[in-house]
């Protein structure tokens, strides 16, 4: 595994240090390779088949596409039934996972949820599951690593930041790292969400600092604040994703005024369609305008 640099950004007049883990590899990248690295470690005959469920703007089921492609492993993905334009699109993260030879299974929506709780009992032999965002308790052993990298790096900080879906980076690294503040964000559903995904992988130490958003949001939505701070951040010199880390920058210029180092989490495969969703909608309040004039 190798061993990601440390950048530095401006942003606001403020400085921040970043954890460059996006460099790591195109797919494996960000938090989802350090979820992942136990699994990286294993021997190829320990499992012939890894199977996971989410969304299909999912990073987490792309990166399992490319280490399951790694270890030649059958890797079968459900999500609930998908439009007919998700099936026609040819690019992003699930057409890539696709091409990286992904079996997809569409489950009906009154069905889902019971058909997940079911998944863990009904698991066949060499047969893994790994829960949606790679919620589980074996990405410790990559945050652990990610730990004595940065213990190593010696940054001028004290304070950490990663935004969180399930919350497993934010909590495994601030378990690893007491001696550090570790701020983190809630990008899917609120706190209490948050708190309870967590909780169900282990106590949440106190040194993980959860920051409230001013405004409710909903996940893979688009807001103009968003595509702002995403523009914002690529003309500091770093590219980062359009689904989390915008949220967590918000937060950080808004809560914070420390120096802090930002764990890049990756992602920026789903940047191409959030982009375009992006410039259609734009395109629309522009066309709004014109006509009410």
């Amino acid at each position: 595994m190798t061993c990601s640099p440390i950048s530095q950004i401006e942003l606001e007049g403020r400085l921040f240090f970043v954890k460059r883990d996006d460099l790591i590899d195109p797919f494996l990248a960000g938090n989802k390779y350090r979820k992942l690295y136990a699994l990286l470690q294993t021997p190829k005959l320990s499992w012939n088949k890894i199977i996971s469920y989410g969304g299909t703007q999912s990073n987490a089921m792309l990166a399992i596409a490319a280490m399951c492609k790694r270890k030649n492993w059958e890797f079968v993905y459900y999500t609930k039934p998908l439009s007919k334009l998700q099936k026609e699109q040819n690019e992003g993260n699930f057409f890539q996972a696709l091409s990286l030879g992904m079996g997809h299974v569409e489950i009906e929506e009154p069905f889902y949820k019971e058909f997940v709780a079911s998944l863990r009992m009904n698991l066949e032999e060499k047969t893994f599951l790994i829960d949606q965002g790679g919620a589980d308790k074996s990405a410790k052993e990559g945050l652990e690593v990610l730990a004595q990298e940065i213990r190593a790096a010696n940054p001028e900080v004290k304070s950490l930041a990663t935004p969180s879906g399930t919350g497993t980076t934010a909590l495994y690294l601030a378990l690893a790292l007491p001696e550090y503040k570790v701020y983190t964000t809630p990008c899917v559903g609120n706190s209490a969400y948050l708190k309870e995904q967590m909780s169900a992988l282990s106590q949440i130490p106190n040194n993980l600092i959860i920051l409230e958003p001013t405004k409710k949001y909903h996940f893979a939505k688009l807001y103009p604040e968003f595509f702002r701070m995403y523009k914002k951040l690529l003309a500091g010199g770093i590219e980062f994703d359009l689904l989390y880390a915008p949220g967590m920058w918000q937060a950080l210029l808004e809560q914070t005024d420390e120096k802090i180092l930002y764990v890049h989490s990756g992602g920026m495969s789903a940047n191409t369609t959030m982009l375009q969703r992006y410039a259609k909608k734009m395109q629309l309040i522009c066309e709004l305008k014109q006509a009410s004039v």
